[in-house]
């Protein structure tokens, strides 16, 4: 291979890399990557405005919402504005029949009237900065993977602790570039967040799970929730002595909105990408794992629809179970389309072989790059088998909820067996299960959960045969009834205490050590732990042992791959830290004859409603406003009410809240969603195709305010007409 095909390949991937704008970056690095970009693309601030230790900036507005969604504080008390969806399990768990929230939204008129959310945590970033060479002290290249992480294990515990010593504040360690650097972020994590506001699920989640992923949208899909601290104004347990949290920094919020062309930037916490992968990997998600996940999770989704769809009871204990099963079923769905219309694995495959010749290219030795690609190869040939089974064995059986919950007492039948364990000690864990009791089963339906085991028993046994590994304690289910899963399901169902809230919490009560013969004779829970000790030692083995190849190989593969493109801007993949990325408005062609303009308005919500299916319902009082044209001073230019837009800008699960921004940092929407074209960017970015859907704030604002007579929260904001 010469010389100029080497430059010819870098001005290829260099060209293609300025025209998608793909990337997830580390805001601290903007100045030296990315910052000149994005300014000719229209930033109007610096990089100090955007991420500073030192003074106020935008980073200082953003919040890690829970445990994987994105905030922003939109006011100096505290106010944050996220998605109806990541703030649904809240809202769910403050709703009764009584006060159904999900139904019919909830407005705190007053501070008094905001609701406490145990558990529920926000988290501010405080600062990160690289400390690739304290982790990396005293490793050397001889070593084995396992010294290597346990020096690197050892190092980040000392690097947290000195960080945290003597202050509130925590502090994470996390690889980036697949271990080749490492950076330590210190987090201020406030645990006193109160629900504030929420539309209605027909507005917070009008579509359903139909246009989930999907373009165009009509989702009016927030939520608002208020941090509250101490007298002094630092991280304190709830308390109605606590105080509105005063913040460092909120965000303005603009009333101009967007039009095609417009520079935008989200600002979050992306969860996870796998953007540098070998083909292997690519093909194994697409055309084994997802097609695995998307067949058992439709099976479930549609017992849970036959249920909740005729019953209200129903529908609320199950909506969150549902949303959260669909998420994932529709994304893979996209997914496997989105790689397999652009021809993600030969796209790879075509790379190696480029790579292959580029590291046989050594004038002076052999390439330490050279045996790359048939050790990947290697590794992904008996992995694809186990995970497989892996995929099979979670997303069926050990998906039901009451396999899952015989699992959890696990701990209990350990310290019941153990010679030196106490009465007390005992009894302190029974308490501890009995108090869960009541959480498990006031979202739990045995009949649904019933229906889901029988389908999952004959979907491993008959379906998953030849495709995935057999545990014989499956097999054995099938011959003592005959093939008759439902009738297995029924017995196992009916012999089991963990189906039943009555007969398990009966149990806790008066719990003596001589008591886990129950437990450990139970059914479910024999079925349970045959099938997790059958992948402990069966599956987990194989997936360990690809896991340590893949893990000692990858940091090699992600180095490589940056020596062959000098000058291409690699960002790392996303690991759940705060990361930019950036983009125009623009709107694009799922397919041919088909284009979509780059908003969507209020009229559309009137063009989809249908009175006869739940996710298409319109709320009176909104056709009301539409009909009147009552939008108030949110109407665009043309006196339309704008719903929602599309941006270049590459996201993934974890953006879901985040703000969506001008060129001056303002805040023109809330992040949440993809098209169902572009959901493959998690794996491969495509630039036609990859659009980042947003709820338009002044439809936000509108709901708010028009619709839910709340403007006392609008005036809290700071907005720019």
């Amino acid at each position: 291979m010469t010389r100029l095909f080497f430059a010819s390949l870098i001005l290829i991937l260099s060209a293609l890399n300025l025209q998608a704008k793909e990337g997830m970056w580390i805001p601290m690095l903007l100045e030296q990557k990315n910052l000149p970009e994005m300014q000719s693309m229209g930033l109007k601030l610096t990089a100090a405005d955007l991420y500073s230790v030192n003074q106020s900036s935008l980073k200082d507005a953003i919040v890690l919402f829970g445990g994987g969604c994105t905030g922003e504080v939109v006011s100096d008390q505290g106010l944050i504005l996220t998605n109806h969806h990541c703030g649904f399990g809240q809202i769910q768990a403050r709703s009764t029949i009584e006060h159904d929230y999900l139904k019919d939204g909830f407005w705190a008129m007053s501070q008094k009237e905001e609701l406490p959310n145990p558990g529920l945590t926000v988290s501010f970033l405080i600062s990160m900065s690289d400390v690739t060479n304290e982790i990396l002290k005293g490793v050397t290249p001889s070593m084995s993977m396992k010294e290597r992480n346990d020096i690197i294990r050892s190092n980040a515990s000392e690097i947290r602790k000195m960080a945290t010593e003597g202050n509130h504040y925590e502090a994470q360690v996390r690889p980036f570039y697949y271990g080749n650097e490492y950076y330590l972020m210190i987090y201020e994590v406030f645990t006193d967040i109160r629900l504030v506001g929420t539309p209605p699920s027909n507005i917070g989640k009008f579509g359903g799970d139909t246009d989930n992923w999907i373009w165009p949208r009509h989702t009016g899909d927030f939520s608002i929730f208020r941090i509250y601290a101490g007298k002094d104004n630092k991280p304190a347990p709830y308390s109605k002595d606590n105080v509105p949290f005063k913040p460092r920094r909120h965000l303005s919020i603009s009333l101009k909105g967007v039009q095609a062309g417009d520079f935008t930037f989200v600002y979050g916490f992306p969860g996870r990408t796998e953007e540098y992968l070998p083909f292997q990997g690519v093909d194994l998600a697409v055309n084994i794992v997802n097609p695995i996940r998307i067949a058992l999770r439709e099976i479930r989704l549609s017992i849970i629809s036959s249920y909740s769809e005729k019953n209200d009871t129903m529908r609320l204990k199950y909506a969150a179970k549902h949303a959260g099963i669909a998420n994932g079923w529709k994304k893979w769905i996209g997914e496997s389309r989105g790689i397999k219309r652009m021809k993600g694995v030969e796209i790879k495959k075509e790379f190696e072989n480029k790579f292959a010749q580029w590291a046989g290219v050594d004038e002076v030795a052999q390439s330490p790059f050279q045996g790359l690609p048939a050790a990947f190869e290697e590794a992904y040939t008996p992995y694809k088998k186990w995970k497989a089974t892996e995929t099979w064995l979670n997303e069926s059986v050990l998906s039901v909820e009451a396999i899952r919950l015989a699992r959890s007492f696990t701990p209990l039948v350990s310290l019941c067996s153990a010679k030196d364990s106490t009465d007390l000690s005992i009894k302190t864990l029974t308490q501890k299960y009995a108090r869960s009791i009541d959480g498990f089963f006031k979202n739990y339906e045995m009949r649904i959960d019933r229906d889901i085991l029988a389908a999952m028993l004959e979907m491993y046994i008959i379906k998953a045969n030849g495709n995935a590994e057999q545990p014989t304690e499956l097999s054995e289910l099938y011959r003592t009834y005959k093939g008759n899963f439902k009738n297995a399901a029924e017995d196992l169902f009916e012999k089991s205490v963990f189906t039943s809230k009555k007969e398990i919490s009966a149990l806790l009560e008066n719990f003596r050590r001589k008591d886990i013969k129950r437990i450990k004779n139970d059914p479910l829970y024999k079925l349970a732990i045959q099938l997790t000790e059958y992948n402990k030692r069966i599956v987990y083995p194989h997936i360990i042992a690809f896991d340590r190849k893949f893990d000692s190989l990858m940091p090699i593969y992600m180095k490589a791959q940056m020596e062959m493109q000098p000058d291409k801007k690699f960002f790392p993949d996303a690991n759940s830290t705060l990361r930019i990325s950036y983009g125009k408005i623009d709107g694009y062609s799922p397919e041919d004859g088909v284009t979509c303009n780059y908003y969507t308005t209020l009229k559309g919500i009137m063009e989809k409603e249908n009175p006869e299916v739940y996710d298409y319902v319109v709320e009176p009082k909104l056709k009301s406003l539409f009909f009147s044209k009552d939008y108030g001073r949110y109407a665009d230019a043309s006196g339309e009410m704008r719903t929602c837009f599309i941006a270049t800008n590459h996201t993934t699960g974890g953006n879901s809240g985040s703000p969506v921004m001008n060129g001056e940092g303002q805040l023109l929407g809330l992040n949440f969603d993809r098209c169902w074209e572009g959901t493959m960017s998690d794996l491969m970015y495509d630039p036609d195709r990859c659009r980042n859907i947003s709820l338009d704030i002044r439809y936000c604002l509108f709901i708010i305010d028009k619709f839910a007579g709340a403007g006392h929260l609008v005036d809290e904001m700071t907005i720019i007409e």
